[in-house]
């Protein structure tokens, strides 16, 4: 792989820090913010060419809180982001001025038994961008510890490198599942996540992928992009009806060997735990309501191993952005529309509504925006 690009090296000083701010739900404004510093040795300062927007800042902005995380303060949303390198620590020594780079956004404490094991998504004193109380990403500049930004190849634009964020939680869904070339894999939900669940069983060797979905633009989308079936569920029809229905329509007769939840939608979890075949895995990627009914017989009398998966833990950002730069996810096909700073607001109004699969938001410094 031939090493990254260096991007020319903007001024720090004559960049602005102009960031995208949550008051309280819908109440948003576009605040010039002091211009972070170095904190460690280690850190990098990042000027943040695109971020994405995903389902987690649309509900902060929209109700303000998230189960018992809760806009108290004004918070700079986002977190899905990449961008170019503008100054290093003075221990740093993989990167350097004009390296591109994606943004993991969560730094655990380094320090705890999770941590150290390996889990650091685990980690009880996780600080994640755009988590309250913690600032995000939509800013015009972002310090991150240099461990935690990942060098594009040349093959990988800064609008891709954007999308590892979300990649990465697929990647680490799929490792969670354990898939292996040849299985049979149902996908429930088509929405960004569960579109790259799709993509990145299919690098896996999965010969099978089913898509499910309610929302027929979504299965379209799905059957270009990875799918090898995909399916509406029948409104009014039981979990396991729908689950007979799939297994049909998708050739098999015993349930798929993996059946991942991207979709948080209870209906769709029910349906996932009859879907699955006996001795299965099942994977829960998608968050909806606390607590549901849940098919609990199904999953004793299978025998289904049964997996959380939460964010991304390690290696897999770098197989995330190796599955870009080799061509088996395009992710880029995922970009409904790149719009200007500020057009924020609106981007995250157009995702509201559905209508789009992914919206990029330039950085206040990026000539997207001249």
């Amino acid at each position: 792989m031939a090493a990254a690009a260096k991007a020319a090296v903007p001024d720090k000083d004559k960049m602005s820090n102009l960031s995208f701010v949550l008051n309280a739900p819908r109440d948003v404004c576009f605040a010039e913010q002091p211009k972070p510093a170095l904190g460690d040795a280690h850190d990098v300062l990042v000027a943040v060419d695109y971020t994405g927007i995903c389902g987690s800042d649309v509900h902060y902005w929209q109700h303000g809180s998230i189960g018992h995380f809760v806009v108290r303060d004004p918070m700079v949303l986002g977190h899905e982001s990449a961008g170019t390198v503008v100054e290093t620590g003075s221990a740093v020594t993989g990167l350097g001025p004009g390296d591109r780079v994606a943004l993991e956004p969560g730094s655990g404490c380094r320090r705890c038994p999770d941590c150290r094991a390996g889990r650091y998504n685990l980690c009880e004193s996780m600080v994640f961008a755009a988590t309250p109380p913690h600032h995000g990403t939509l800013t015009g500049l972002w310090v991150a510890p240099a461990d935690l930004c990942y060098r594009l190849p040349d093959t990988v634009s800064l609008r891709e490198g954007a999308l590892v964020e979300p990649l990465a939680v697929a990647v680490h869904i799929v490792r969670q599942a354990g898939i292996r070339p040849g299985q049979s894999v149902a996908v429930m939900g088509a929405g960004p996540v569960g579109l790259l669940c799709a993509a990145v069983a299919r690098a896996h060797g999965a010969a099978t992928v089913v898509s499910v979905d309610i929302v027929q633009a979504k299965l379209d989308f799905a059957r270009r992009f990875a799918a090898t079936h995909t399916y509406m569920p029948r409104p009014r029809t039981s979990p396991p009806d729908n689950a007979a229905a799939i297994r049909a329509h998708a050739g098999l007769p015993r349930g798929a060997d993996v059946v991942i939840d991207a979709s948080g939608a209870e209906p769709s979890i029910q349906t996932s735990l009859h879907l699955v075949r006996m001795g299965g895995v099942y994977v829960q990627g998608g968050m909806g309501k606390a607590d549901i009914s849940f098919p609990i017989m199904a999953l004793c009398l299978k025998e289904v191993t049964a997996r959380g998966s939460f964010r991304y833990g390690p290696g897999d950002y770098e197989l995330a952005i190796q599955l870009i730069a080799s061509g088996q996810v395009d992710v880029k096909q995922l970009i409904s529309a790149v719009v200007p700073f500020s057009q924020a607001e609106e981007a995250f109004r157009r995702v509201q509504e559905g209508q789009v699969i992914k919206m990029l938001i330039a950085g206040p410094n990026n000539d997207d925006n001249i």
